[in-house]
């Protein structure tokens, strides 16, 4: 593995799905944000020279125009599914979450289909009514659960992300509430914005953990953790416990700065819990850090505790 290296230079809040046919499937974010590309390969390492492939463009109007950000690739019911979110060509800060379907068996040379919007329950009056992106989805106990953020606002003009779930009806719409999963109550996740986002799902031994990603996108990006059982009610606040302190933050020494927005896969081996993350390879930045382009996807095997617990250490990645 390109432990502590980039695995694919300038794509970041990767995502990467095995799929039944053996394929590891690669995307991300690409720094003009205009579009989603997908690769694929056999192994992890190729898909750093793995050839990308444009399977969707941004619209020239309206909504779906502009910041086209954090794309996930799921498989669901028998078809492929990719989330991501979207601003509108005359304001590209009017992000919400969208989604797409594959119309056939193969993701990179079939034809995709424009599902519209993530749509919330009939009950739910303010779920994606502000800022909202990084939609990601997981299965537990035999229901579906689509997990996203989405800024809100006080009253002496703060905004925070937080992160929300709500069970799924359907691949596009949802049939509950949303339920606040999170919000940032730690110093660590107040850096420059309060932020929480970027969440990612791992469910092993009984229990599901969701990492996230916090702060603003420099050098003090950084990911947290929330962890339930999986039996438990996933839709009730008190089911969840948050982690007092990031799981993984920048380590200068070997030269990766900010990292988060991670997805999870397992190695070759069917067994090895690996993390793909975005990282810089330096601290200081030039203009606003959303533009800069090098956040680079790496990859990093997922150690355990002596409870169970998933151990994101860059140290240990040495080889």
């Amino acid at each position: 593995m390109k432990y502590n290296s980039p695995l694919v230079p300038q794509r970041a809040d990767p995502h990467v799905y095995r799929h039944t046919d053996g394929y590891y499937y690669f995307t991300g974010s690409v720094p003009s944000y205009d579009r989603i590309e997908l690769r694929r390969s056999k192994t992890i390492n190729g898909l750093s020279t793995a050839e990308p492939h444009d399977i969707w463009h941004k619209h020239e109007h309206g909504p779906m125009g502009d910041h086209i950000w954090a794309p996930e690739l799921h498989y669901l019911d028998g078809k492929f599914y990719i989330y991501f979110g979207a601003g509108e060509a005359e304001n590209k800060w009017a992000l919400r979450p969208y989604v797409l379907e594959c119309e056939g068996q193969d993701p990179i040379n079939d034809g995709w289909r424009e599902c519209g919007m993530m749509q919330r329950a009939k009950n739910d009056e303010s779920s994606f009514t502000g800022f909202s992106l990084d939609g990601t989805v997981f299965e537990a106990a035999g229901e579906r659960y689509y997990v996203w953020a989405e800024k809100v606002g006080f009253g002496n003009g703060l905004l925070t992300s937080n992160l929300y779930i709500a069970r799924m009806a359907t691949p596009w719409s949802l049939s509950t509430p949303a339920m606040e999963l999170t919000t940032p109550d730690y110093d660590w996740e107040r850096v420059g914005f309060w932020v929480d986002e970027g969440p990612a799902a791992l469910i092993k031994d009984g229990k599901i953990y969701i990492t996230f990603s916090s702060s603003a996108t420099g050098a003090c990006y950084c990911m947290g953790m929330m962890e339930a059982d999986e039996g438990a009610d996933l839709l009730d606040r008190n089911s969840w416990k948050k982690s007092r302190h990031p799981v993984l933050e920048t380590n200068a020494k070997l030269g990766v700065f900010g990292p988060g927005h991670n997805s999870f896969t397992v190695a070759e081996d069917g067994r090895t819990v690996l993390s793909i993350y975005h990282a810089r390879p330096y601290e200081k930045i030039e203009g606003d850090p959303l533009y800069d382009p090098n956040r680079h996807a790496h990859v990093m095997e997922v150690f355990f505790d002596e409870n169970g617990r998933p151990v994101f250490d860059l140290e240990r990645q040495e080889r």
